[in-house]
């Protein structure tokens, strides 16, 4: 059985954060790199949108983490709290994540994207251009670039899908060339 078949029968055909019934689709949580039920919600296009930055966030639509944040399932519960950290200026979402509990491994799956950091502390990576990067992003090599430790050259032109960002360095990024999980500085990269 596939991911999605298998997040839709859990889900029971609806989004696992908003309850909503159309245009839903398999959402990957950053910086996981595998699709996999463990790391996958089932998500609507209003959710997906919001949480990718494609639109404003919408906080009143975000009320229904009162009840999602209890799920059973992890991938929802580290959803629903990235969610609230993201909103936790609009006052409510705060009581919430005061009542919300994660064990160690959840929490730091869930910090791994630096949701709850304040902006101000926040390491924001750029690629050559100075467009901002996200975990999850595809971007290409601008040059070839030896990896170290190996004989590999990785191509000038080549894709690196599904990124992760070094959350200590803003100069840092992961990605795979190849079959090489490999570290990347950002100055080589340009978001495609």
């Amino acid at each position: 059985m596939s991911v999605l078949q298998t997040l839709i029968e859990r889900s029971n055909n609806s989004c696992e954060l908003c309850g909503a019934t159309n245009d839903l689709s398999q959402y990957t949580i950053p910086p996981s790199l595998n699709e996999n039920v463990a790391n996958d919600v089932l998500v609507c296009k209003t959710c997906k949108d919001q949480i990718e930055g494609n639109v404003d966030m919408n906080p009143n639509h975000w009320r229904c983490l009162n009840d999602s944040m209890w799920s059973e399932h992890v991938a929802v519960q580290i959803m629903a709290w990235r969610m609230l950290q993201r909103l936790r200026n609009e006052g409510w979402p705060k009581d919430l994540l005061d009542m919300m509990y994660l064990d160690d491994d959840a929490l730091a799956l869930a910090r791994a994207t630096g949701e709850h950091e304040d902006e101000a502390n926040k390491i924001i990576h750029r690629d050559v251009n100075g467009v901002i990067l996200q975990s999850g992003d595809a971007v290409v090599l601008v040059k070839d670039l030896k990896v170290k430790g190996s004989s590999m050259v990785a191509k000038q032109g080549t894709a690196v899908r599904n990124i992760r960002l070094d959350r200590d360095n803003a100069e840092y990024i992961e990605g795979k060339v190849g079959a090489q999980q490999i570290v990347i500085i950002t100055k080589y990269v340009k978001k495609l």
